[in-house]
């Protein structure tokens, strides 16, 4: 009897600790659910850059290229300063070229009249004046060194056509100092720019690069762009234009250097049937002088038809496009080192940049 009496009590402690444990688990779940369920929240983007937008859209315009009453083209520019009287719009040079009449329309829809005050071939830059009266909003002018690659960026412009005005393209800088290489007229010249993959669309030329902060690091340009590549767009370092931008809202020409030669790149030799040259088989770069001028830098200089200038300073040149390039670096009055071959021999001259461009002997 006492036996069994053991037994039952044996039994019913069992099935008490067996409730007693379920429950315990049964309320643990329900706790680890209730945690699971708080966890699992919406995540929202933080990375906006409206405010960024804000400090710079209203000073965007789009540029309207007249020509004798006929509208031949447009693109973008955008209000970098003003003063009491006006307000001053920095653009590219081949969206007011050859303009009998340029109007811009601000981001309020209003056109107004615009004076073109200087331009710039080769760097690809105007300055316009309007109104200070019109003006919406100066953008404020960024340090393009201080960007790295990876960096994020945005434009604003009228890509595609005057119905898409005020189109902000984001992405990032792919790019430092790229070494671009652009035909105008014929005469090839080398431009130093900021590569970046975010859009970049005829009618985007001359609207702000703009960094994250608001401010703005450089001018883009299309041309640029070649028509089978995607995805790469250049820039022109706010720098360049700021550099020379006292010249250019007083309509004064920017002096460049000239030395007074005819020059062939090294590599165009065989195509050209240059055959009166010999050149030395370590010679792998650089370009070849066809013609020297009379009385100008050049012929001061030595050099000589058939001599080919490998190093300008030091550094080794690629062609003519980068030999003008490093040339237009320079101020009238410097004196550059020229390191030629001649006759297979290396030779050192001194040039004396006296010279520019207009200039007539």
């Amino acid at each position: 009897m006492r036996e069994r009496i053991v037994n039952v009590v044996i039994i019913l402690i069992v099935l008490a600790l067996g409730v007693t444990g379920t429950l315990y688990f049964v309320n643990n779940d329900s706790n680890n659910s209730d945690s699971l369920v708080k966890k699992n929240v919406t995540i929202t983007s933080n990375d906006s850059i409206n405010e960024s937008i804000d400090k710079v859209y209203d000073s965007v315009a789009v540029v309207s290229n007249y020509q004798n009453g006929r509208l031949t083209g447009y693109g973008s520019g955008f209000v970098y300063k003003k003063d009491n009287k006006y307000g001053y719009v920095l653009t590219n040079n081949h969206v007011v070229e050859n303009a009998t009449e340029v109007k811009l329309t601000l981001s309020s829809g209003e056109e107004v009249d615009a004076e073109v005050l200087g331009t710039d071939a080769y760097m690809d830059i105007a300055v316009l004046r309007i109104d200070g009266d019109k003006v919406l909003q100066v953008a404020e002018i960024g340090d393009s060194t201080e960007a790295k690659i990876g960096d994020t960026v945005f434009t604003v412009g009228t890509p595609v056509s005057t119905d898409y005005a005020g189109t902000v393209t984001k992405g990032i800088i792919s790019g430092e100092n790229r070494e671009i290489t652009v035909t105008n007229n014929g005469s090839s010249y080398m431009m130093e720019a900021i590569q970046i993959d975010a859009s970049i669309n005829p009618g985007n030329s001359g609207g702000p690069l703009v960094n994250i902060n608001g401010e703005v690091i450089g001018i883009n340009s299309v041309k640029l762009v070649e028509s089978s590549v995607e995805g790469m767009g250049f820039a022109i370092p706010i720098e360049v234009a700021m550099s020379q931008i006292d010249k250019l809202e007083n309509g004064e020409a920017i002096a460049r250097p000239v030395i007074g030669v005819s020059l062939y790149d090294l590599d165009s030799l065989p195509l050209l049937g240059y055959s009166d040259l010999r050149i030395d088989d370590n010679v792998d770069s650089g370009v070849v002088v066809d013609s020297v001028e009379s009385g100008s830098d050049a012929e001061k200089a030595g050099l000589q038809r058939n001599d080919v200038i490998i190093e300008l300073d030091g550094t080794k040149i690629k062609n003519s496009a980068h030999l003008k390039y490093l040339l237009y670096k320079h101020n009238i009055g410097d004196t550059v080192k020229l390191t030629i071959v001649r006759n297979g021999n290396e030779k050192e001259l001194t040039l004396e940049l006296t010279q520019q461009i207009g200039d007539s002997n």
